[in-house]
């Protein structure tokens, strides 16, 4: 295993991280901690979960994830050997926070980054964690209108004004570290202007910068390269790329509208459409053919390339079973040749981001 320091903090993780999002839901318990442990026993050090999780999210299994990645650090009594990272979610009002988790501090306008619902939010956490800190602590999305999930062109809306001035967030996750119930924090699904933003106050008020952006990054969907890459770097500020397989699209199992039993996309159709599009469709069997040609396998490289651009800190992968995280794991030594990475930029190039 490789591993890297997430900006200048003193979080040592592994190049390859553990997405849990599928535990307590796809993936039993049983099978989840078997996954754990083998993970494990192969370097990886770094668990990243969120209050919302499983996904896709209900009332009834809402925490579960936490839950089962708490119970296996204490019993494995490896909580000094691990990081463990998990989310604070928002009201966002064009995405998930508005409408469907209302069972979370009932929802809605209740989902702020206020200094009551980030104590609520963290002591539940922490509960479900079994833990006394939370390593990284960050905001699953931002509370204010911005393009996620499947969505690019930014639309302002002048009447969106009622989301937790930047300044106030941080006051509060600084009172958080302060307190010891988080070691650091950071952005997830935040755009160049949100990034700048949360680094610019926090060196105003001197408060701890943020240390990671949690986005989505993968052969079909690689918006972050345009103008958050650059940020991260020149800012020293990790990047975590979650989805790095685009959901498992990339490795063509969904072509020809193939649904393998228990993927996400065959359990919930559409809720996932951001990576199931016709121009997505067409990017991945070039992908498909381009690993052929050079008798590698489609998940090899898809995992390579995040790992090879300069501002990957670590790449998130969520599995379903034992057999994926033996799969995935086969990357972390693999490097790609320059006449690779070339046919993939003429690829990208066809049709640039087909998948957001």
């Amino acid at each position: 295993m490789q591993y890297s320091f997430l900006s200048n903090s003193d979080l040592k993780v592994s190049r390859i991280s553990l997405g849990t999002m599928t535990f307590g839901e796809q993936t039993p318990k049983n099978k989840a901690l078997e996954i754990l442990d083998y993970s494990f026993s192969q370097g990886v050090n770094f668990f990243d979960t969120a209050e919302m999780y499983p996904v896709y999210p209900s009332k009834e299994t809402q925490g579960l994830s936490e839950e089962i990645i708490g119970e296996w650090v204490k019993k494995r009594n490896i909580r000094d050997k691990v990081v463990i990272a998990t989310k604070i979610c928002s009201s966002h009002q064009s995405g998930i926070g508005a409408t469907e988790l209302k069972w979370i501090r009932k929802g809605g306008q209740n989902l702020k980054f206020d200094k009551k619902n980030f104590v609520l939010a963290i002591e539940g956490s922490l509960k479900r964690l079994k833990m006394e800190y939370i390593d990284l602590y960050q905001l699953h999305w931002p509370e204010r209108k911005v393009a996620i999930f499947g969505q690019l062109d930014f639309h302002y809306d002048s009447s969106d004004m009622n989301w937790t001035p930047i300044e106030e967030i941080l006051y509060n996750l600084e009172d958080l570290k302060k307190k010891g119930k988080i070691r650091y924090y950071g952005l997830c699904n935040e755009t160049p202007w949100g990034i700048m933003k949360f680094l610019n106050i926090a060196e105003r008020k001197k408060y701890s910068k943020i240390i990671s952006v949690q986005n989505g990054y993968n052969l079909i969907n690689r918006v972050f390269d345009i103008a958050n890459s650059e940020i991260t770097i020149r800012e020293n500020c990790g990047f975590l790329a979650y989805s790095p397989l685009a959901g498992g699209r990339l490795t063509g199992k969904y072509l020809k509208g193939k649904r393998p039993k228990n993927s996400r996309y065959t359990l919930w159709p559409g809720r996932f459409s951001r990576h199931h599009t016709p121009r997505g469709e067409k990017a991945i069997k070039r992908y498909l053919d381009l690993a052929k040609k050079f008798n590698i396998d489609i998940t090899n490289l898809s995992n390579a390339f995040v790992l090879s651009r300069p501002f990957v800190s670590s790449s998130i992968f969520g599995v379903t079973s034992f057999e994926q995280i033996k799969k995935n794991l086969n990357c972390i030594n693999i490097k790609l040749s320059s006449e690779i990475l070339n046919e993939i930029e003429s690829i990208h190039s066809i049709d640039p981001n087909p998948c957001v």
